[in-house]
C-alpha cells in the first residue's frame, strides 16, 4: 500500500514540475493532493455539487425566457393575421429583418416564426405557458406540438419530461407509444423540479444555440441594468424585462 501511494505522490509532483507557462508567466503550481487538510474532498465534493445545480438552474432560466419570447413573438403575428390577414410573405420579410436586426441570434428563420405562431395558438394562457411548457427545451415544446392535440396530454409529457430529463428523442419515443395509456390517466397537476444534472434534457439545453445565444443578451442586459441602476434612478426597473417589439 505505501509503495503504490509514493508512486501516486511522485506522478504528482512529477505533474507540478511540469508546470506550463503562459505568456511569459509562470502559473503557481497546485498543492499536492497528499498535502490537503483532511476537510478538503468534502469541500470540493459540496462546491461542484452547487456549482453544477446553479449551471442548471441559470440555463433553465434563460431557456424559460426564449421560450416566453417566442411565445411573445407567435401571439404578436398571431393577432396580426387574425386583425389584418398578414400572409405568408409578411412573415417571410418579418424574419428576414429579424435576422438583420440580431446577426449573432439563432432561431428567427421563417419556418421557426411559424412554429412560435402555432406554440402561442397552441397555447392560448401566457401564465400556464409560463409555469410548465417554458420550462423544457423548445425542439421539445415542439414535438409536443406536431403529436398532441390534447391539452392535459401535452401536459402530462411535459411534466414527465422534467421529473425524468427526457431530451426530445425520448419524449417523441414516449409519446409515440402512448407512455399515457400505460402509465394511467393523465394529469393536469403540474409540480416544477429541475431536471437530473447528468440527463440527456439538462445535456441538450446546454447545448442549445438558442438558448446560449438569448442567455449571453438576457445576462449582459441584466449587467448593463445593475450597473446604471447605481447611478440614475431612471435605469432601476431595466433589467426586469426582456424588450419585444414586434410591429
Amino acid at each position: 500500500m505505501n509503495n503504490e501511494r509514493d508512486k501516486k505522490h511522485e506522478a504528482e509532483l512529477r505533474k507540478v514540475r511540469n508546470v506550463k507557462q503562459k505568456d511569459g508567466v509562470i502559473m503557481p503550481a497546485p498543492v499536492s493532493r497528499a498535502d490537503l487538510p483532511d476537510g478538503y474532498a468534502n469541500l470540493l465534493s459540496s462546491l461542484k455539487k452547487r456549482i453544477q445545480q446553479e449551471r442548471i438552474k441559470t440555463v433553465l432560466s434563460a431557456n424559460c425566457a426564449m421560450v416566453m419570447l417566442y411565445w411573445d413573438i407567435g401571439a404578436s403575428i398571431l393577432k396580426r393575421q387574425q386583425t389584418e390577414g398578414w400572409g405568408a410573405k409578411v412573415i417571410d420579410r418579418l424574419s428576414f429583418d429579424l435576422k438583420e436586426a440580431f446577426p449573432d441570434m439563432k432561431g428567427f428563420s421563417s419556418r421557426n416564426l411559424k412554429y412560435m405562431r402555432k406554440f402561442a395558438e397552441s397555447w392560448r394562457d401566457r401564465q400556464l405557458v409560463q409555469r410548465t411548457v417554458a420550462q423544457i427545451p423548445w425542439r421539445s415544446n415542439l414535438a409536443l406540438l406536431d403529436k398532441i392535440k390534447d391539452l392535459k396530454q401535452r401536459l402530462w409529457y411535459a411534466q414527465k419530461t422534467i421529473e425524468n430529463g427526457w431530451s426530445r428523442d425520448v419524449l417523441s419515443f414516449q409519446i409515440e407509444t402512448q407512455l399515457h395509456k400505460r402509465l394511467g390517466k393523465a394529469t393536469s397537476n403540474f409540480e416544477l423540479a429541475l431536471p437530473p444534472a447528468d440527463s440527456d434534457m439538462a445535456s441538450q439545453i446546454f447545448k442549445d444555440p438558442y438558448v446560449f445565444d438569448l442567455s449571453v443578451t438576457f445576462f449582459r442586459w441584466q449587467f448593463y441594468a445593475t450597473f446604471f441602476s447605481k447611478y440614475w434612478s431612471g435605469y432601476s426597473n431595466m433589467g426586469n424585462t426582456l424588450p419585444v417589439n414586434v410591429q
